[in-house]
């Protein structure tokens, strides 16, 4: 079975979440040699690059060691809170990252509040320790006052706490270790994220969380594979949250890494991609073997929330 771990990135606009992100695929190897960046990664979407913020969520995926991690982005404030909390029904950890300087600010603490209710223990990443003004200390002890008046746990309130400087390319566990590459931060995500719960062996179950759109093959639902494995050419059940069946057929099963989308034969429990052969397929449905048919408790979405569907590329599986 694969290793597998699912995060999700919580940041304020401006603290260096795309830069970080940025740099955990490039240091990753997931790239190729000749392969290049586009700077903001995360900010794909034309309004998003032009204000700098996250309406939508999405996802990558890189590869360190043998490890698998996808990496969901995740809108910084709480007019999107359906949409925060579907990212949040997905993932098994969450990385926090703050500025050395402005530590968390009011935007990003409706979204730390949500994880923290949802029982996710919190990485934090104390990001652009390398400005003048930065005090990585007081940072810390903030965001430590700030689970305890959120209700954190005794387990939430012992988080991890990595220092970055994204721009620049390292991470470092202690103020005094040396300044080399992004690995302290890849460790952390290996030791404090837990892999998915699900058994491949265990009939298919998994749910929709976001969608997307492709001018060949229409609507894509992207899910997390919670039991089982999904097969491209499968006969699967779409079970509707108001209760409708449909039987169907996987046309595309598609998976992530890095930048790109490709096809793929099959997938299993803990992982996340995108499927197409449905055309009702929206946000909160589940998908399961049709003969143990046991869908997921629908998702109970706060309002208000998005449907919004964004052109991928004139070619179906364009990376």
């Amino acid at each position: 079975m694969q290793n597998i771990r699912n995060i999700a990135v919580i940041a304020h606009v401006d603290h260096g979440k795309t830069t970080l992100v940025d740099g955990l695929l490039t240091q990753s190897g997931t790239f190729g040699e000749r392969e290049q960046i586009d700077e903001r990664v995360m900010d794909s979407n034309d309004l998003e690059r032009e204000r700098g913020i996250t309406i939508l969520s999405k996802n990558t995926a890189i590869t360190y060691k043998d490890t698998k991690i996808n990496i969901i982005d995740t809108p910084g404030h709480a007019d999107f809170g359906g949409e925060v909390e579907r990212v949040l029904k997905m993932v098994d950890g969450v990385l926090l990252l703050v500025d050395a300087q402005e530590g968390v600010m009011p935007q990003t603490k409706f979204v730390v509040k949500k994880a923290l209710s949802f029982g996710i223990r919190l990485i934090v990443v104390v990001n652009k320790i390398d400005k003048p003004a930065a005090e990585p200390d007081r940072v810390v002890d903030e965001v430590f006052d700030l689970f305890v008046a959120m209700e954190a746990s005794d387990f939430q309130l012992d988080f991890p706490v990595i220092y970055a400087a994204a721009r620049d390319g390292y991470a470092i566990k202690e103020l005094s270790d040396e300044k080399k590459n992004l690995e302290p931060l890849f460790e952390a995500i290996l030791e404090y994220v837990p892999a998915p719960s699900g058994n491949a062996e265990n009939p298919l179950q998994m749910q929709i969380f976001t969608l997307d759109y492709d001018n060949y093959v229409g609507k894509i639902g992207i899910a997390r594979v919670f039991n089982g494995v999904i097969k491209k050419g499968a006969n699967v059940m779409l079970a509707k949250s108001d209760g409708e069946k449909e039987i169907g057929r996987i046309s595309k099963l598609i998976g992530f890494l890095g930048l790109a989308r490709t096809e793929i034969e099959s997938a299993q429990a803990g992982d996340i991609v995108a499927i197409a052969g449905f055309s009702a397929i929206d946000v909160g449905d589940s998908v399961v073997d049709p003969n143990n048919p046991m869908p997921l408790d629908p998702m109970h979405l706060e309002e208000p929330t998005m449907s919004v569907y964004f052109a991928v590329n004139d070619s179906p599986l364009a990376g």
